[in-house]
């Protein structure tokens, strides 16, 4: 329903989940992987990919419904996320369409202090109950 919260994620992103995901990803550079490359490239230290924040977010719409199919999900990256801290996924239902079964979505992960590091959207189609 409309204003309905997913559930949410808490969770400590570690610097070898990041360097892991950097590995399989093929993104095995130095902003994705140690301190001091990431300083050099004018970085606080490594961050996260935003293709792992994304997919972070995308892990919680599914955890909320596992019958569900992202449609869309978009992201804006408005600063650095940063291994080694707790990260919070957070996500609202913001409209419900009945039509075609779908439900528009706000999304976010913030840090401890609850600054919005990446925020988005998502279409998500779900299904009908029997």
């Amino acid at each position: 329903e409309e204003g309905d919260e997913l559930a949410p994620i808490d969770m400590l992103l570690n610097k070898d989940q990041v360097r892991r995901y950097a590995k399989t990803a093929n993104m095995y550079v130095p902003r994705f992987t140690d301190d001091e490359g990431a300083k050099a490239e004018g970085l606080p230290g490594m961050i996260a990919p935003g293709v792992m924040s994304m997919g972070l977010l995308a892990r919680m719409i599914s955890d909320w419904n596992r019958a569900a199919e992202i449609k869309r999900i978009g992201t804006t990256f408005r600063s650095p996320v940063l291994p080694d801290r707790n990260i919070h996924l957070r996500g609202t239902v913001t409209q419900k369409n009945e039509a075609d079964h779908t439900v528009e979505c706000d999304l976010w992960m913030e840090n401890d202090d609850g600054e919005r590091s990446v925020i988005g959207t998502a279409t998500v189609a779900v299904p009908t109950k029997a």
